[in-house]
C-alpha cells in the first residue's frame, strides 16, 4: 500500500531558531542550561575525557551562580523569560501576521532550553505540516550555531517512520536585505543619541581560533558582513572597528577582542564610542549585560566619556522586514 501524496493545501511549517536562555534566573536553571549548552560537541569540541570532568567538576560548580545574577539583572518579569526568548517569540508572532498565509504555521524554538527544536517540530507535524523550513537566526555560519541547530532538527526526525520534508535556512551574512537592515537600524539608533560617536565598534560573538583553523567559515563571514556594512554606511576600518566578544577559558579566541579594542581607543584619546552587535538577531545577555554594562564600564574606566550600546534588530521594523525576506525565500515553492 502506498501513502497518499502530500496535499498542496496541507500547512507548511516555518520554525525560527535562536540559541537559548535558562528557564529562570536562578542557579539550578542556569546550571541545567549551561550543562546542555556546553556539553554540545559542536560548541566545545575537546575530547570528552578531557572536557567533561572540567565541565561537571569545575564549570558547573562555579559559573552558574555568577551567570544567574546576570540573568536576574536582565530578566523580563512581565513574561517570566529571558529577553532573547521574548524577542524570538515576538519575531515569530509578528512574522505570522505579516505574511498572513492561512496554510503557513510559524513558530519558534531555542537550541538550548525550551521550547526545544524537537518539541516544536513535533508540534508542527501534529498540526498537519508535511513540509517544515527551519530558519536559524544566525547571519554568519558557525558549526556551533547553525550546524548545531541543523543537527537538532535532523535528530528530531531520526526515529520517525514518516518524516516531513525539511529545509535548513542558509546563512545570510552578505545578503543585501541583511546589510540594509543593519545599516538602517544603526542610522536610526545613532540619530537618537545625545552625542556623535567618534568610532562605532561592530562586535561579533567570538569563537575559539582552533575551530577557525579547522575550517569553520565564521570569521570570514563576520569580516564580509563588516566590510559590506562599512560600504553601506560610508565608513572605513577606523571609524567602524571589527571586534569579537564573549571569549571563554584560556585558549586563544579570534581577535581582536572587544575589550582590547575599547581599551586601545580610550588610550588613544577617543572619548565617544558606540557598540553594535551585528551577529545577534536579538538582544540577550551578551549584548545587554556584556556590551551594555561590562564593556561600557571598561571604556569609562580607561578614560572614555560617552558610550552607547546600539540595539540589535530584534522585532523592529527593519528586523521584521529582513526575517520576512528570509522566510519567503526558504518556503518558496511550498506556499
Amino acid at each position: 500500500m502506498t501513502s497518499a501524496p502530500i496535499s498542496r493545501e496541507a500547512p507548511v511549517g516555518l520554525l525560527l531558531v535562536n540559541l537559548g536562555t535558562p528557564d529562570a534566573p536562578d542557579v539550578a536553571a542556569v546550571r541545567r542550561y549551561l550543562a546542555e549548552f556546553l556539553s554540545d560537541r559542536r560548541v566545545v569540541d575537546l575530547p570528552r575525557a578531557l572536557w567533561l570532568p572540567i565541565l561537571y567538576g569545575v564549570v558547573l560548580n562555579t559559573r552558574p551562580a555568577r551567570s544567574a545574577k546576570l540573568y536576574e539583572s536582565i530578566w523580563n518579569r512581565d513574561t517570566s523569560e529571558g529577553p532573547l526568548k521574548t524577542f524570538t517569540r515576538l519575531q515569530a508572532e509578528k512574522l505570522q501576521a505579516r505574511i498572513g498565509a492561512s496554510n503557513l504555521i510559524i513558530d519558534y524554538a531555542l537550541r538550548y532550553g525550551a521550547p526545544s527544536i524537537a518539541t516544536q517540530i513535533e508540534s508542527l507535524i501534529a498540526k498537519g505540516c508535511a513540509r517544515i523550513a527551519v530558519l536559524p537566526l544566525y547571519p554568519q555560519y558557525a558549526s556551533s550555531t547553525t550546524g548545531s541547530a541543523a543537527d537538532a532538527a535532523f535528530d528530531a526526525l531520526r526515529e520517525m517512520r514518516k518524516q516531513p520534508a525539511l529545509r535548513i535556512g542558509a546563512p545570510y551574512y552578505d545578503d543585501p536585505a541583511y546589510i540594509d537592515a543593519l545599516a538602517a537600524n544603526i542610522r536610526h539608533a545613532r540619530a537618537a543619541l545625545d552625542f556623535e560617536p567618534e568610532v562605532i565598534i561592530a562586535s561579533f560573538h567570538g569563537l575559539p581560533q582552533a575551530q577557525i583553523d579547522r575550517g569553520d567559515p565564521y570569521r570570514a563571514h563576520c569580516e564580509a558582513t563588516w566590510r559590506l556594512l562599512c560600504e553601506r554606511l560610508g565608513m572605513n576600518a577606523l571609524s567602524l572597528r571589527l571586534a569579537f566578544q564573549s571569549r571563554f577559558g584560556r585558549a586563544r579566541w579570534i581577535e581582536p577582542y572587544t575589550s582590547d579594542v575599547v581599551t586601545e581607543l580610550a588610550g588613544a584619546g577617543v572619548k565617544r564610542i558606540a557598540v553594535v552587535a551585528p551577529g545577534f538577531a536579538a538582544d540577550c545577555l551578551e549584548t545587554i549585560e556584556e556590551l551594555g554594562v561590562e564593556i561600557r564600564d571598561l571604556f569609562l574606566e580607561k578614560g572614555g566619556e560617552k558610550y552607547a550600546r546600539l540595539p540589535c534588530l530584534n522585532d523592529s521594523a527593519e528586523g521584521m522586514a529582513l526575517i520576512e525576506t528570509l522566510a519567503k525565500r526558504e518556503i518558496a515553492g511550498w506556499i
